[in-house]
């Protein structure tokens, strides 16, 4: 009787220690660092690399789990590209949500990704610049930047989202502020004619380096961020932001379905989604030049942006279905424009 009582003890024991090594092993394997993979597009660099230490340092707190990211930053057709052709990212933050259409397209992206982040997912705003080189070149207006003197540097909207958001800066000045197509067509060949490059560049930030390093032309287009951030690190080049008419730049974010659900990183993807609208990281985009979409953080950076008296949006284009088929598909009025160079 005793012996029995024994072997029923330690059967109580062993299975008490099967459970206890389960549960730590358990808890181990949900406590592993887990990895997102954050693709973005080249301008954003500076303002991530404050958010996500923020973040992971956030989430270290609230769950005890550490997260590593991987990051990769080039022009945003580039990037979309790379992530339907096998790039695993977990988060896409792209210059245009025209780029992340192509990843829902792509069944990478559930449809109604807009309506699962807050602000119809724009985590940033921006408008075009012209930044200056030489004195005696002071374009103010979009029609300055017709004269032959004046030498544009852009990347190429094939490639680059911002690109895409200068021609249709361009375009629009035209088209939508009283002129027709035919003379917005005009308009922007004569711009693409005088750009002082053979190959243009393939986002903004080779456009930045043709431009600051290279040399080459006289104005750059380029996002205002860029200018405010290349201002706060002591840059004397002078810019000036067209305020009688821009185009509101809207940047998206959206978790990429597919990956996320490969990866087992969803709550932590949708979770750091969500933390680049709080102030916290609002704060970091708006101290390298994005204007804040939170409104707060907006008050508390207004005397950074001018006021746009007509600031139109891809709306006003048609929306980026439109968009694409009548300037950027292949032959269309951007291939027309080029061939003529």
């Amino acid at each position: 009787m005793f012996s029995k009582y024994l072997r029923l003890i330690s059967l109580g024991l062993a299975g008490l220690i099967i459970a206890l090594l389960f549960s730590l092993n358990f808890s181990a394997k949900a406590q592993q660092p887990k990895t997102i993979t954050l693709v973005s597009y080249a301008v954003t660099q500076s303002a991530y690399s404050k958010i996500i230490p923020q973040f992971v340092a956030d989430w270290k707190k609230k769950t005890g789990q550490d997260v590593v990211f991987r990051q990769s930053y080039a022009g945003s057709g580039t990037q979309t590209k790379a992530i339907i052709n096998g790039l695993e990212a977990d988060v896409a933050a792209l210059a245009l949500a025209g780029d992340t259409k192509k990843l829902e397209k792509a069944g990478l992206i559930k449809s109604g990704w807009e309506n699962k982040a807050p602000n119809g997912a724009i985590v940033t705003k921006s408008v075009i610049t012209f930044i200056t080189r030489e004195k005696g070149i002071k374009p103010k207006k979009w029609s300055d930047l017709a004269n032959e003197n004046v030498k544009v540097i852009t990347a190429s909207p094939k490639t680059s989202g911002g690109a895409q958001w200068n021609f249709l800066g361009l375009w629009g000045s035209i088209a939508l502020n009283g002129g027709t197509d035919a003379q917005a067509k005009a308009f922007v060949e004569k711009i693409y004619r005088n750009i002082p490059v053979p190959q243009l560049p393939k986002d903004a930030r080779e456009a930045s380096d043709v431009f600051y390093k290279r040399g080459r032309g006289n104005v750059l287009l380029n996002y205002e961020n860029e200018a405010i951030l290349a201002k706060k690190k002591g840059s004397q080049v002078p810019y000036y932001v067209p305020t009688d008419y821009n185009i509101s730049i809207d940047n998206p974010v959206a978790v990429v379905d597919k990956n996320i659900d490969k990866h087992g990183t969803r709550k932590i993807a949708e979770a750091f989604v969500k933390y680049l609208f709080t102030p916290q990281a609002q704060r970091e985009f708006a101290k390298v030049g994005f204007r804040p979409v939170n409104d707060q953080v907006a008050k508390e950076f207004a005397s950074e942006y001018p006021t746009v008296k007509k600031l139109v949006t891809v709306k006003d284009f048609g929306g980026w279905g439109q968009i694409q088929t009548k300037f950027f598909a292949d032959k269309a009025v951007f291939d027309q424009i080029i061939a003529k160079r």
